[in-house]
């Protein structure tokens, strides 16, 4: 056979590939470092997987969609035009409606998750997700999820996502961030860093 191969090709040493091999037990999660970390309601655990690098203009609710801590502790550090992590919460958790500038893809790994969004009424819609089912948003589309699964209201699912780009940004909506000042948890008060929560 007479196949020309047309992509350049790459010889990867063991050593180098473990570098890009992240085991879930051993991935640190953070609680914290967004505008809507200390809201009831909004707790949960992201993880930096692959990727996500604090994106520039970090102030004033811009920031990484992981938050601040996470976005300085991927466990596996490329910038390779995509970035992926996990979020961990309860039934009744997540976060509150915010946007990206770059697509963010969701799938839902365990348990159920409400993936909703603004119509272009600027009514909230939304689908729900069980494991393996998978929601793409365009930038620009103010979204959000919640873990709705039914069961034991003490027992975390597992969502995972995938944001284009190399130094994501995000931000929440005005009206979140409203609610947000009029709860008193933003401005965040200056407080010494986060620790990584426990999985």
């Amino acid at each position: 056979m007479d196949y020309q191969e047309q992509l350049p090709r790459k010889r990867v040493a063991r050593k180098d590939m473990m570098k890009r091999v992240a085991r879930f037990s051993k991935l640190k999660g953070f609680d914290g470092g967004l505008p809507d970390s200390n809201m009831p309601g909004c707790e949960r655990t992201l993880f930096n997987v692959i990727g996500f690098q604090p994106p520039k203009g970090e102030k004033d609710g811009m920031q990484s969609p992981v938050g601040a801590d996470a976005a300085r502790m991927a466990a596996i550090k490329i910038s390779e035009g995509f970035n992926l992590g996990y979020c961990k919460a309860l039934p009744g958790k997540g976060p509150m409606l915010h946007n990206h500038d770059t697509n963010e893809t969701f799938i839902a790994m365990t348990g159920m998750w409400r993936a909703s969004w603004e119509n272009e009424k600027g009514k909230l819609e939304h689908v729900d997700l069980k494991p393996l089912d998978v929601i793409s948003f365009p930038s620009g589309a103010s979204r959000r999820f919640m873990n709705v699964t039914k069961g034991p209201k003490n027992k975390e699912s597992v969502l995972m996502f995938v944001i284009g780009g190399d130094a994501p940004r995000a931000e929440f909506t005005r009206e979140s961030m409203s609610q947000l000042g009029d709860a008193g948890v933003w401005p965040a008060k200056a407080t010494p860093a986060r620790k990584a929560a426990k999985k």
